[in-house]
């Protein structure tokens, strides 16, 4: 009975370092994660292997996992730039990014952790600068949102296409320019909105114009050709042809035989 103390203490003290190694070498990796395994005494950052997927994983208690999100990730900008005229402009810009998973191992050993203030953030800006530089600021605060905004996802990309990032989509949110400035470019944009309307109702006043006169024109050669085609006997029949239907009808009248000046008979009648 004496020895059980002395026997159930190495127990003890045996199962406190197996817990305490089992803590130190289980790695649950969560969901859209990855772990980087680095080995203490095998060659540092495993490059050569995929990275450890989700879930658990036991790894020897001196190695150490450096976990990353692997899921798309967006980061918000506010950036001071310069336009063509060296006039400031605030670009407000998001980036959508991700690791290149098979190369996870790369990034860390190469870039590290900080990757996105060390390699994208640093490029977002560079391309941002070299991009907004070609526009004026008529062109940032009306039409060239668009160019502008696929310039810079072109350019960033290029780079960090090779540094083991995944860059999905530069968005340009806004873009604010100086109030003065700002200004002036709306009146101008008035003004041009007013000429083109004052343009179009000249341009629609001239069209119509031209209707009323082809109508006009065609109206004029129907008569001419009309008064062409009435000679003497086409209306001595068509009197002829009137008198006869006012002869017929119901309605009582006085017919007088006679001539007038046109030949026919004079009609003289009450109702």
């Amino acid at each position: 009975m004496e020895k059980l103390p002395k026997i159930g203490l190495p127990i003890i003290v045996g199962l406190i370092i197996l817990i305490i190694v089992i803590a130190k070498s289980a790695v649950t990796i969560g969901s859209g994660q990855a772990g980087v395994l680095y080995k203490t005494f095998g060659g540092g950052v495993v490059t050569d292997k995929p990275p450890l997927g989700e879930g658990f994983h036991i790894v020897a208690p001196w190695n150490k996992v450096y976990v990353y999100e692997v899921r798309r990730q967006e980061i918000f900008e506010k950036m001071k730039v310069l336009s063509s005229n060296g006039l400031d402009i605030q670009l407000d810009a998001s980036a959508w990014y991700k690791p290149k998973y098979d190369e996870l191992g790369k990034l860390h050993q190469e870039i590290g952790e900080n990757y996105l203030n060390r390699i994208l953030l640093p490029t977002i800006r560079s391309a941002a600068r070299s991009v907004v530089g070609r526009y004026t600021p008529e062109q940032l605060y009306s039409s060239k949102r668009d160019a502008i905004q696929a310039e810079i996802f072109e350019e960033t990309k290029k780079i960090v296409s090779d540094q083991y990032i995944i860059l999905d989509e530069i968005l340009v949110r806004d873009v604010t320019l100086p109030s003065t400035i700002k200004e002036a470019i709306e009146r101008k944009l008035k003004q041009e909105q007013e000429a083109l309307e004052y343009e179009f109702r000249l341009v629609s006043a001239q069209k119509e114009a031209e209707r009323q006169r082809i109508e006009a024109q065609g109206k004029a050669d129907a008569n001419k050709i009309l008064s062409a085609s009435l000679n003497d006997k086409i209306l001595q029949d068509k009197g002829i042809e009137a008198t006869t239907k006012l002869a017929e009808s119901q309605n009582s009248k006085v017919i007088v035989i006679g001539s007038g000046d046109s030949g026919l008979p004079i009609i003289l009648g009450n109702q």
